[in-house]
């Protein structure tokens, strides 16, 4: 199932890694903007104020936008991270060399 070689690092596989983990980025602000919805509807039901919608969503379309970039940039600066420490300085087979 796991290859115990990584291969080279390709520049397609670099964009389709990146890519990858960009939308896990873009999932991870989808759950987070439904984290913060509830609280924020949870908190407003307990204080006793009035929730505008806006196109269905109580949070304002600003900060919906800022989760998304957010979780985009995160997800790209995060594939680049892990791109580096495996492909480039080698760390899981390095660990996978001193185990034998």
């Amino acid at each position: 199932m796991f290859s115990k070689t990584l291969g080279k690092p390709t520049k397609f596989k670099k964009i389709i890694y990146l890519l990858a983990t960009i939308i896990l980025g873009l999932l991870l602000s989808v759950l987070v903007h439904a984290l913060v919805e509830i609280q924020y509807i949870l908190w407003a039901l307990r204080h006793s104020y009035i929730v505008s919608f806006y196109g269905g969503c109580a949070l304002p379309p600003l900060f919906r936008t800022m989760l998304w970039i957010d979780g985009a940039v995160g997800g790209f600066w995060l594939g680049h991270y892990w791109w580096q420490k495996i492909y480039v300085q080698k760390l899981w087979a390095k660990k996978q060399a001193a185990r034998r």
